[in-house]
């Protein structure tokens, strides 16, 4: 094990006086102190002080490794949405000595009597607002930190254009301190308030979401839930789709003509990740709308799936296509992918649905015919109308 050269601390609003005897020794001992310009004013450490760089980097921290003593002042749990993780990936175990203090989070679920293990606690900083839809549900409760006051009503007037002005809401400066503060009232409320008289930073909110409708949490989402110029693979196939891609949290999806997007949208909403290959470049566009409307991890290229093919990484454990499979796709994916992993493949067209069940025959898998109606208007009354059916295709490696 590594001898500790760096020291992570957390500090908090009260300063020095607040440290353990242990965290107050190591930031004495250090010679560089690495911290935002309000923690090393909190740390009192004179001309030893090193801003971080803009935007954040550790590599100044990473350069003195095994050097000088370092120190470096985070707020609060240097591990819980703080730089610690952050420096940590880059060194090996026993490298720092970590000295926590009770995070922003404690300190609000404590005023609050909320317990944490209940509790949404996120970190918005740097994060799109969107990352919260996913999560909201009536009843349910969040504690955000927030890059600064602005932010703030920010997040009171997105609470209310996504229908949840209804929430509880209170805004904390300072938690912890001597000079906290506390802005109380429903999100509608706080969002018209704050236009004249902002909270000043640091602040994170706490909510609990009133009023609004809480987030689908199955596959098949409707259509209107997503941008697409009718390209879209239809909320009862994309629910059997999913189904049948198996997504497990943390796996990669590759989605081949991806038109809208929307399988791949769901495989991430599941816990996965995804990469999206389309040609069409407005189409590329909307994908982007839709992974940035439910924030998930989706990365898009632009350009011929067989083309593109040896650049795409990493390598996925399940492959989606919804449009333009042949034979040749195929072939050139058994030769760049290393098993296991499985495929789905979706046809209307007949000349594809043709190579698809001779492929069945080759292969195996499985091989199914979905097909549904839908109740539309026939003058003054309704009737069925029949969907084009759909030929999908499941083979695993």
């Amino acid at each position: 094990m590594a001898n500790p050269w760096l020291s992570i601390i957390g500090i908090h609003p009260s300063g020095r006086d607040a440290l353990s005897a242990a965290a107050r020794q190591a930031l004495d001992d250090a010679s560089v102190v690495f911290g935002s310009p309000r923690h090393l004013a909190l740390g009192q450490v004179g001309l030893r002080g090193r801003r971080w760089p803009v935007p954040f980097d550790v590599e100044p921290v990473l350069q003195l490794r095994h050097q000088e003593k370092v120190s470096v002042l985070v707020s609060g749990d240097p591990f819980h949405f703080g730089a610690g993780a952050s420096l940590s990936k880059h060194l090996e175990v026993g490298e720092w000595r970590n000295y926590p203090q009770p995070s922003t989070f404690s300190w609000i679920a404590g005023d609050l009597g909320w317990s944490q293990e209940h509790t949404h606690c996120l970190g918005l900083h740097a994060r799109p607002l969107d990352t919260l839809t996913t999560l909201l549900a009536e009843g349910q409760r969040f504690i955000c930190l927030l890059r600064d006051g602005p932010a703030a009503r920010q997040l009171a007037l997105w609470l209310v254009e996504q229908g949840w002005g209804d929430s509880p809401m209170w805004l904390v400066s300072h938690a912890g301190s001597e000079v906290q503060q506390i802005r109380q009232g429903l999100a509608s409320q706080l969002a018209q308030q704050l236009g004249d008289d902002p909270v000043s930073a640091p602040v994170a909110a706490a909510f609990e979401a009133r009023g609004g409708h809480g987030f689908v949490q199955v596959a098949g989402r409707s259509t209107d839930q997503f941008v697409h110029d009718g390209q879209i693979t239809k909320s009862p196939v994309r629910a059997m789709t999913l189904a049948a891609l198996a997504p497990r949290r943390g796996e990669c999806l590759w989605d081949l003509g991806a038109g809208s997007g929307s399988v791949s949208v769901e495989w991430c909403l599941a816990g996965g990740r995804a990469v999206c290959v389309e040609q069409h470049a407005a189409r590329v566009a909307g994908i982007e709308q839709n992974a940035e409307r439910y924030a998930v991890p989706l990365q898009v290229v632009h350009g011929d799936s067989l083309s593109l093919l040896d650049k795409l990484d990493p390598q996925p454990q399940a492959v989606f296509v919804g449009g333009g499979f042949d034979l040749n796709l195929f072939n050139a994916l058994r030769k760049r992918l290393h098993a296991p992993w499985r495929l789905v493949v979706n046809a209307v067209a007949l000349e594809t649905q043709a190579l698809l069940m001779e492929l069945h025959r080759q292969h195996g898998g499985q091989l199914l015919q979905l097909q549904w109606s839908e109740a539309v208007p026939l003058g003054r009354m309704q009737s069925w109308q029949a969907a084009r059916p759909v030929v999908q295709w499941v083979w695993q490696t």
